[in-house]
Parts: C-alpha cells; sequence; structure tokens
C-alpha cells in the first residue's frame, strides 16, 4: 500500500521522505533565486526612476511591484525551510521503526 516509484516498485518509507526533503530544498533554493531576482529587479527600476524623471511614476509602481514579489518569495523560502526540516525530521523516525 506504499507509495511506488516510476519503475513500479514500492517506496520504503524512509526514501519517500527522502525524495519530499529533496523536493522541498530544491523549491527552497528556487524561491531564495526569485527573491534575489525581483530584489534585483526592483533595485533597477528605482535607479530608472531616478534617472528617467519623465517615467518616474511608472517605474516606482514597477519597484513596489518587485519588492512585494520578492517578499513573498523570502517568504515562500522561509516555508519551504520548514517543510524541508520537517520531512528531514520524519525521515530520521520512518528510518527507526
Amino acid at each position: 500500500m506504499g507509495r511506488h516509484s516510476s519503475s513500479g516498485k514500492p517506496e520504503a518509507g524512509g526514501e519517500q521522505y527522502r525524495k519530499e526533503e529533496k523536493h522541498h530544498k530544491h523549491m527552497e533554493n528556487l524561491a531564495k533565486l526569485g527573491a534575489v531576482a525581483a530584489g534585483a529587479y526592483a533595485r533597477h527600476e528605482k535607479h530608472e526612476a531616478r534617472k528617467n524623471p519623465e517615467h518616474a511614476r511608472s517605474h516606482k509602481i514597477k519597484e513596489k511591484i518587485a519588492a512585494t514579489v520578492a517578499a513573498g518569495s523570502a517568504g515562500f523560502a522561509i516555508h519551504e525551510h520548514h517543510k524541508k526540516k520537517e520531512a528531514k525530521k520524519n525521515a530520521r523516525h520512518a528510518h527507526r521503526h
């Protein structure tokens, strides 16, 4: 009744948690990358707003949106970090039994 891998064989309980841990680690890294990219874009738009005063309003709006995306992505990275820790703890407990 366990999970099956792509080869059709059932997975052990600990292996399932290790795969889950790996998935959450991957998602955490992607979220961190998204936060950095959005933060860099926000800084770029802030610079453009100063450099181009005719379109400053547009650049400030884009800057605020990018900053919000960066904050959301950082929050998601924290969420995935906690999920990764939980999966790691569950893998240790499954391995003991």
